[in-house]
């Protein structure tokens, strides 16, 4: 038998090494170069140490910190070295999970009652960085289950404990560096040396293993970079970030609040933040009349065997808000959490054909979700949240078209609205957990190939990830980065024959017989909550004009023009342009400024020559003076300027 392996390289090559070669010693025999970048490798898919031995014929990829998962690699070997400078500073700490996270990484840590602040930070900091210029090894160790028992009953960690109780035997492995040693899968980056700059970014609370019921840990968030100067700069995008926070800009554009008396992540609408609202619904409805749907209305509660029966109740009823009872002995509701029963029942209200279909049904419907207090976040993650939602009914064989139109339309809505940077990820079912999902492999199958073909057919770049799907049926999410890089699920398209099987739902076909319809469900906006949060932050509350709650504001150089003032006014809204007229006894300059900080896109300013004369001043925000116009001529300019960036959806 030869003691060689082939490796085949991304570029299609094949090179033959000494079997137990590892990912560094292939990056050595390219260039020294890239073996001093290599973090770690895809070994046959799946990521591994870079110093880890291969002794079969494999596919290789070598990892460093410009690929995701190179760069998830180092932030989780960084949140190890992290707790290794807490383990040093503060003795009998215990440890929960580390994980890579967009944005660096955390550690939830149990410090026995101690306080971590602020003032603690800077210290963990230098420690982290006098740790990481030892260099030490990330080291892989195969230990029994016994032993690793044996190692955290000995260093008092019920937590590593619990986690080492769900795991099988011949299957944990321990990594260490330095003095530190933890239960971990890895993989890790192959020393500590690459870590050249760390910074605490805060710290929050987090219940063990998200259950209120469990100990409440200290969640310490963290980043690393491998070059000072990389952090340097990160830090920089935060701060400039934190000026597009949707939290501060929601509370100082008046657009929504929130109030502890009606309850944590319920949002309240303020008027600017409602004539918003409205804007964005409209523009989908009127997409949506050109595309074929049909609205409707649905109740904000439903009956507890609704949702028995479309398996909600099942997969998330406990982790739901609870049933509501009625004076009626037995009679239970729930607050709605999807809109999806719903219209399964409207569309069972009569008998159905097949030249009906496919029938699609819309409705801006409010929905409720328990989520943890700990996780709630501004607009991004409330309990109560509008989905523009719609379930399309279709034939088997109209399904890929169906999903092609839809397509058509999130691209539209983001298009619009200058959601540039999302990707397409195809969410399938994890092969490895079948009791997570309803239904057939067949179903599954033929649902999964109509999401993937459609995908491929409208040249969308996409990624592909298992256990992501829905437990009815697979999907297509579109991903969209906010201001600070994270990236958020928005519009999403999904393929789902369960639900017409568990409801029931039939149409006759052209061969008189009873079928199933095929059901998809859609969303571009996803949650209007979240997607305003993002535009907000993309936009930093400067709304594109026709979207803006205020699009002008008619400015009286004094208290002799404001009747003329108010005549303007009258005739912008007669044109179907919004603002206001600022009588405030201040002067221009302060009312300009005011205007500007409140994101106005088009100040109106008049005095006693534009009266005389029957104009406005016209000042455009950033952009300045753009002279004298009659109201007339500023309304066909500011409609050309709105036709401009918003086109008709299918036109």
């Amino acid at each position: 038998m030869s003691d060689l392996i082939k490796i085949t390289l991304p570029d299609g090559s094949v090179r033959e090494y000494p079997q137990g070669s590892s990912s560094m010693d292939i990056a050595l025999s390219i260039s020294e170069g890239l073996a001093r970048n290599v973090l770690a490798a895809k070994v046959n898919g799946q990521v591994w140490d870079a110093t880890r031995p291969i002794t079969t014929d494999a596919t290789v990829q070598l990892l460093t910190w410009n690929d995701t998962d190179g760069k998830a690699t180092f932030w989780h070997s960084s949140a190890h070295l992290l707790a290794e400078a807490i383990e040093a500073l503060y003795p009998g700490t215990k440890f929960g999970i580390g994980p890579a996270i967009e944005t660096g990484f955390y550690y939830d840590i149990d410090l026995n009652g101690k306080p971590f602040s602020q003032e603690d930070f800077k210290k963990v900091e230098d420690k982290m960085l006098e740790l990481a210029r030892q260099k030490s090894d990330y080291k892989r160790t195969e230990v029994s289950k016994k032993d690793a028992i044996e190692y955290f009953t000995e260093k008092g960690d019920q937590y590593k404990l619990e986690l080492i109780d769900g795991l099988e035997d011949g299957q944990i492995t321990f990594y260490s560096q330095g003095e530190f040693t933890d239960l971990c899968r890895g993989p890790h980056i192959p020393n500590t040396g690459f870590i050249k700059a760390a910074k605490i970014m805060n710290v929050a609370g987090a219940y063990w293993r998200g259950d209120e019921k469990r100990p409440m840990l200290t969640r310490v968030y963290a980043v690393t970079f491998p070059k000072q100067k990389e952090l340097d700069e990160y830090l920089h995008v935060l701060e400039e970030a934190k000026k597009r926070d949707h939290r501060k800009l929601g509370k100082e554009l008046e657009l929504f609040t929130f109030s502890e008396k009606v309850g944590q992540g319920l949002p309240l609408w303020l008027p600017k933040g409602a004539l918003l609202r409205e804007r964005l619904e409209s523009f989908l409805r009127r997409a949506q009349v050109r595309a074929g749907y049909s609205p409707v209305v649905t109740p904000h509660i439903g009956g507890k065997q609704l949702y028995i029966t479309s398996g909600h109740w099942e997969k998330y009823g406990k982790d739901s808000f609870q049933p509501i009872h009625t004076p009626e002995e037995g009679e239970e509701f729930m607050l709605k959490p999807m809109n999806c029963p719903h219209h399964c029942e409207i569309y069972k209200s009569r008998p159905r054909s097949y030249r009906e279909l496919p029938l699609r049904l819309a409705e801006f419907g409010t929905v409720y979700r328990y989520e943890q207090s700990g996780e709630l976040h501004g607009l991004t993650r409330v309990r109560g949240f509008t989905q523009d939602d719609a379930h399309i009914f279709c034939r088997a064989e109209q399904v890929k078209d169906e999903f092609k139109r839809v397509i058509d339309l999130v691209q539209y809505v983001f298009r619009s609205l200058g959601f540039d940077n999302y990707s397409a990820q195809i969410s399938l079912r994890d092969p490895e957990k079948p009791e997570k999902y309803f239904g057939s492999d067949d179903d599954w199958a033929k649902a999964e190939s109509a999401i993937i073909e459609a995908a491929a057919e409208k040249g969308l770049n996409t990624v592909t990830e298992l256990g992501e799907a829905a437990f009815y049926g697979p999907k297509l999410d579109f991903m969209v980065r906010d201001a600070l890089g994270r990236k958020w699920q928005l519009g999403t398209i999904q393929v789902d024959y369960q639900l017409p099987q568990r409801f029931e739902l039939e149409y006759m076909g052209s061969d008189g017989q009873k079928h199933r319809p095929v059901m998809i469900h859609r969303a571009p906006f996803g949650s209007l909550e979240r997607f305003i949060a993002i535009l907000i932050e993309n936009t930093a509350g400067n709304f594109p004009l026709w979207l803006s709650p205020d699009q002008i504001a008619v400015l009286p150089l004094s208290e002799k023009y404001q009747d003329y003032a108010n005549d303007i006014f009258l005739q912008l809204q007669e044109a179907d342009v919004r603002g206001y007229v600022d009588h405030r006894d201040e002067k221009i300059g302060r009312k300009i400024r005011d205007a500007e900080v409140n994101k106005l896109p088009y100040m109106l300013i008049v005095g006693e020559k534009e009266q005389e004369e029957g104009k406005v001043s016209v000042r455009r925000k950033g952009q300045g003076d753009l002279g004298q116009m009659t109201i007339q001529d500023f309304i066909e300019h500011f409609k050309a300027e709105v036709q401009g960036t918003i086109a008709t959806f299918g036109a």
